[in-house]
């Protein structure tokens, strides 16, 4: 019954669509940018558009489509969608700085030493730009859903 019942939920249906689009978007980018066709964007992190603001946009956009923006459970997710894009934009951008560096630190090293050849994930966080585009595909596919599904 619970597998029913989130088959048939639009707002779940907004918000996997939302992080499905923005996915397909990265590959289709990546093809118009470096014509190559990479199947492993669609569960990567980092890139454009970003998939976590789109995903946690159309989440909101569903809900406040469905409980209204004064609605408290629109509220939470509101917050939780900013929460995730500065978290996105600003916390995970400079982790993937801080890789970019220290594998610039080991790779200097191991030419002295003998290190470890594994390098860190440095394509982890997204630009402004990035994350603002997400969360456009995210509002965008949240309405086409409900628009079409309703």
């Amino acid at each position: 019954m619970i597998v029913l019942d989130l088959l048939g939920n639009t707002t779940f249906w907004a918000a996997l669509l939302s992080w499905l689009v923005a996915q397909c978007v990265k590959m289709l980018c990546l093809i118009a940018t470096k014509r190559k066709l990479d199947f492993s964007l669609l569960v990567s992190v980092g890139g454009m558009p970003s998939a976590h603001s789109a995903t946690v946009a159309g989440l909101a956009t569903s809900i406040a489509w469905e409980h209204g923006t004064g609605s408290p459970i629109f509220a939470m997710a509101l917050a939780f969608a900013i929460l995730t894009m500065f978290d996105a934009s600003v916390v995970r951008r400079a982790a993937g700085r801080q890789a970019r560096l220290l594998n610039e630190i080991v790779g200097e090293l191991f030419k002295a030493h003998r290190l470890s050849e594994k390098k860190l994930k440095e394509f982890l966080g997204h630009t402004r730009l990035e994350v603002l585009l997400g969360m456009v595909v995210g509002i965008l596919v949240a309405l086409n859903v409900h628009a079409h599904w309703d």
